[in-house]
């Protein structure tokens, strides 16, 4: 499919202009890269959507849009519940990194099969999917094409895919674009641990010999600062 290369230009200008925001974002996904990428592979889908987090979110699980989409995989409430993401009081699975991740992964694929080419299904998860089928339908009915670069599209979802491919392009050569990328080993950062019994995540984070911050950036899903007993989800550690 194509897309448009002053677009993808622009967007490699963009972040080139601000090498220490890449370099943090990248700082941040050294937590949850390897992960991401171990699932993204037993899928056998395109290892670009490992970066979405980078566009979505920076990479932070604790951000949140103006949207309400929240999470590294920016999950909006009702998309969240669809794809088995329970939100409640004390916990929120958008931001659990985990289920989070499995949940994009899943709507990704569906995206791919409902329009059958990445750069749609980019748009899809973007702007949604019954709004980008409209844009096909509007098309076809002028006899127009439907790739990706020949739709009607807001110019955010207009700029998203360029910004991936953009930033596929500072992985593969970062030092062309001036910017440090910091090692991000490729081993598994975290695991799961289950747990008993009501704990404090300063408890939970001193027993795993941990910063509080590191945990809490493996366990952002918590919105207490004690998970009690009768929550069922592991820690990750």
């Amino acid at each position: 499919a194509r897309i448009d290369t002053r677009e993808a230009s622009e967007s490699e200008a963009w972040y080139a202009a601000r090498p220490e925001l890449v370099t943090n974002i990248f700082g941040r996904s050294r937590y949850y890269l390897f992960h991401i990428v171990d699932e993204i592979e037993k899928r056998g889908m395109p290892m670009e959507l490992a970066l979405l987090p980078f566009v979505e979110s920076g990479f932070n699980p604790f951000a949140l849009s103006s949207a309400q989409a929240s999470g590294l995989w920016q999950f909006i409430p009702g998309t969240g519940t669809k794809y088995k993401l329970p939100q409640n009081e004390a916990y929120d699975a958008r931001r659990d990194i985990i289920a989070s991740t499995t949940a994009a992964l899943d709507y990704l694929q569906a995206l791919h099969a409902q329009f059958g080419d990445w750069h749609l299904a980019l748009a899809a998860y973007n702007w949604g999917e019954n709004q980008v089928a409209r844009a096909i339908e509007r098309n076809r009915a002028k006899g127009l094409p439907v790739d990706f670069a020949s739709l009607q599209l807001p110019a955010e979802t207009r700029i998203y895919v360029p910004r991936l491919i953009a930033v596929k392009q500072i992985v593969l050569s970062p030092a062309s674009f001036r910017v440090a990328l910091p090692a991000v080993p490729n081993l598994r950062y975290f695991t799961t641990v289950a747990r008993a019994a009501k704990v404090a995540l300063s408890q939970a984070a001193r027993l795993a010999e941990m910063k509080i911050e590191e945990f809490k950036a493996l366990n952002p899903a918590y919105n207490y600062e004690v998970v009690n007993a009768s929550a069922t989800l592991p820690l990750v550690v």
